[in-house]
């Protein structure tokens, strides 16, 4: 399956075709595989084609991967699977020929050559695209890394002399010791392998630098022959070389913890509040998670181009074949879809998202890949509240963008509920004319009586600040005073309706569910707009009766004098 490209110097280009599905297994289906290959490049054929090209038709998963690209509710375990089992068919080269793809940081020295050490991938990890120029790689705490380290032994060039010659021979190369290291700090080892997979356990941490290292070992043997051949003359010399190369990737540690908030409203619906301050997928409300919540991240997976081609280095040049092994990641994005909850119909409903204001990604995604990315500046949505029928709070379970990873849940310090109050509004006209009313508003607590203003700023437990409810009326938002009134004014007829969003019942005691009120209005309902009517009404008419009244003036004066008293 490796192809030759070029013969001399690296001027190969090479087309990474995702592998035909059925061709690799990997152990993946088909209809899995097929999946994984956003990067490509969408050109689709149809099922007819593809029969009179390949001989076998395509289930309808493979037609739609062939012709876009297949996103993701939740981070998948594809692209593992496949970087796992694909990673089986890189291999090392011999003592002379160093294998290494084109970005690989390739050292040098005395014996050793071409020599690099170079990340083939860690999972589980997630490709996060949060804005331009920010695409944090987030690692699970504990993973597995895998990589490549290789180099070409470079003998000494052979002193050749009238009397003598000395051949050079490599006695023993190896890499002795493969490290993982965090910042300066060795998290693992792995005996010398060229082609090292090594389990690791990242203590809590946020961002940090994972560092591949090992240790290369060269020693040769140099025979000095007399030309005459005699074996009892020959002396024999040794040299050893060392060399340690590395490769290092910014990562951050994908560590969860949160604490969610509960509350119970009137009717006996459930409320749920998480915050994370990392990006998260959701949350499931149920044991069997039929009923879940999710933000605004969705997923895809591509491969890692850098290891589309491999070069070939030898004492003679480099050249360039096509790669056997591709590593796949999983990306998450932002969606336009934007937060959605489970069941669609009868779900939980989301109340609140907290987050903050980024500017689209659509910048950090190849022209190649194509999914529902937002296009204009969304909301993170690092928190998400919810209202259900009936939640468990031992049932729920806070899931990652990374495969695998739930939040450790850490339970508030007040872990009651918090009561929910019906509230009630009402809206009445309490002064109008023909062109105008006074609309007044008054928002009160249903079981006291208390009046509730919307007037105050506070502070949430979750850390982000807002009001603490308003009322829209008109097109308009309006809050209500101390006493809990607010006025309006209004021009149009027609009826109008009070919406009351209270602010979120995390930072509110008492805290209130919402409620609408409705009023209609119309100037005929007065008699001033009877009045207005009719003098607009007869405004409007006074140039007919004018008109009339001229034409049949003119009618006496030029015709006789009886033509309008004529009977037929």
């Amino acid at each position: 399956m490796v192809a030759l490209l070029s013969t001399s110097g690296i001027t190969g280009v090479v087309i990474a075709d995702p592998p035909r599905p059925g061709t690799e297994n990997n152990g993946l289906s088909e209809n899995e595989s097929s999946t994984l290959w956003s990067r490509d490049s969408d050109s689709y054929i149809s099922q007819r084609e593809y029969r009179q090209r390949y001989g076998e038709t395509r289930s309808a998963g493979q037609q739609v991967a062939n012709g876009t690209d297949v996103t993701f509710k939740r981070p998948p375990d594809t692209a593992a699977t496949w970087s796992r089992n694909d990673f089986r068919d890189l291999d090392a080269g011999a003592s002379n020929i160093s294998i290494h793809p084109p970005h690989a940081q390739l050292q040098n020295s005395t014996l050793i050559a071409d020599a690099h050490a170079t990340f083939f991938g860690v999972h589980p990890s997630t490709r996060g695209h949060l804005e331009s120029g920010r695409t944090p790689l987030y690692i699970a705490p504990n993973g597995t890394v895998r990589g490549l380290v290789d180099y070409r032994v470079r003998l000494p060039d052979e002193n050749a002399s009238n009397t003598t010659a000395t051949e050079w021979t490599v006695i023993e190369d190896e890499v002795t010791e493969v490290r993982l290291m965090s910042d300066t700090e060795t998290v693992a080892t792995s005996e010398g392998t060229q082609t090292p997979v090594i389990q690791y356990h990242l203590e809590e941490s946020w961002e940090t630098t994972l560092t591949l290292e090992a240790d290369i070992r060269v020693r040769v043997k140099g025979t000095v022959v007399p030309d005459k051949g005699n074996s009892s003359d020959e002396e024999v010399t040794y040299r050893t070389d060392t060399l340690t190369v590395s490769d290092s990737i910014d990562v951050e540690v994908y560590d969860l913890t949160a604490s969610p908030y509960y509350a119970t409203y009137p009717n006996g619906d459930a409320g749920v509040a998480v915050y994370q301050s990392r990006p998260w997928q959701g949350y499931t409300l149920t044991a069997d998670g039929d009923a879940r919540v999710r933000g605004v991240w969705r997923f895809y997976t591509a491969r890692n181009p850098n290891w589309d081609q491999l070069v070939r280095s030898t004492r003679t040049g480099d050249t360039t074949v096509k790669s056997d092994s591709r590593p796949v990641f999983v990306h998450a994005y932002p969606s336009h879809i934007g937060p959605r909850t489970e069941p669609v119909r009868d779900g939980p409903e989301i109340i609140r998202t907290w987050g903050t204001e980024n500017p689209a990604p659509t910048e950090t995604i190849p022209e190649t890949v194509n999914i529902d990315i937002v296009n204009r500046s969304y909301m993170s949505t690092y928190g998400l509240a919810v209202r259900a029928n009936e939640v468990d709070p031992e049932d729920i379970q806070i899931n990652g963008i990374v495969r695998g990873e739930t939040a450790r849940i850490v339970e508030p310090a007040d872990k009651s509920p918090r009561q929910l109050r019906a509230s009630n509004l009402s809206v009445e006209v309490v002064d109008q004319n023909h062109s105008a009313a006074t609309l007044r508003i008054e928002l009160r607590d249903n079981r006291t009586n208390a009046p509730i203003g919307l007037n105050e700023s506070r502070m949430y437990p979750l850390g982000v600040e807002s009001r603490s409810g308003t009322i829209t009326i008109a097109d308009q938002q309006i809050e209500t005073n101390e006493s809990g009134v607010a006025m309006v004014t209004v021009d149009e007829p027609g009826i109008y309706t009070a919406q009351y969003q209270p602010g979120s019942w995390l930072g509110h005691e008492p805290a209130y569910v919402s409620d609408t009120a409705t009023v209609r209005w119309h100037p005929l309902v007065t008699i001033d707009g009877w009045f207005a009517l009719v003098f607009e009404v007869g405004w409007q008419l006074l140039p007919f009766f004018v008109m009339f009244y001229a034409g049949k003036r003119l009618l006496r004066m030029l015709g006789p004098e009886d033509i309008f008293g004529q009977k037929p």
